[in-house]
């Protein structure tokens, strides 16, 4: 049972994604002035702020990801400012060395901050506006069996589609996922609202 207080929560994260959405379209030319207030309505009432995805896992996020696969809950992020993605999370984003494929990472760092190798012989370097640093959870691994930043470099931030928020590894292995706390707590609300496991089960392929 969800609480009037959640609902209200909820409702304002999703008003919140409605407007931006709404706002990004009309920018880009999608749509227009007199089109804003109905398309925003039309985003708050029918849309969601998660989708599903299914991973074919391997050994990089382990244990958030299995190395079998397995479906994840993503939440939607119209903005990616600092007030809506922090280090800490973990993201979706297109994968920078194919182009068709999708990879899960965790961000470790955003634009501003500066980048020092443990190796001396590469040069300190600070992240460029709208660049992110993204790592493997699993830190046994080689750059190269890793696949992240460590190996291709920096990440432009609209590459990132979305949080993950929830993983179901198994119909008996599910768990939110542990990102940063600001975001566990902005995220908390849409996970009581939109979460359905059962569904996500179905979804499974392992």
């Amino acid at each position: 049972m969800v609480s009037l207080s959640t609902w209200f929560r909820y409702a304002a994260h999703k008003f919140e994604y409605s407007i931006s959405l709404t706002w990004k379209k009309y920018n880009v030319g999608q749509i227009n002035s007199t089109e804003l207030t109905n398309a925003i309505w039309k985003n708050f009432f029918q849309g969601k702020l998660t989708f599903t995805h299914w991973t074919k896992g391997g050994e990089s996020m382990a244990p958030i990801v299995s190395p079998t696969g397995g479906t994840l809950l993503v939440r939607k992020l119209a903005n990616l400012s600092r007030t809506q993605v922090f280090v800490g999370d973990v993201v979706l984003l297109k994968d920078p060395e194919k182009s068709d494929d999708l990879i899960i990472r965790r961000l470790a760092a955003l634009e501003g901050y500066e980048m020092v190798s443990s190796d001396e012989k590469d040069e300190p370097f600070v992240l460029e506006k709208d660049q992110c640093w993204v790592l493997a959870d699993n830190q046994a691994l080689k750059p190269k069996e890793a696949r992240d930043s460590r190996l291709f470099g920096p990440v432009p931030m609209t590459d990132i589609l979305g949080r993950v928020i929830y993983s179901l590894r198994t119909a008996v292995d599910h768990s939110p996922v542990e990102n940063s706390g600001i975001a566990m707590n902005q995220d908390a609300p849409v996970l009581a609202v939109e979460l359905d496991v059962e569904e996500m089960a179905k979804n499974n392929k392992t």
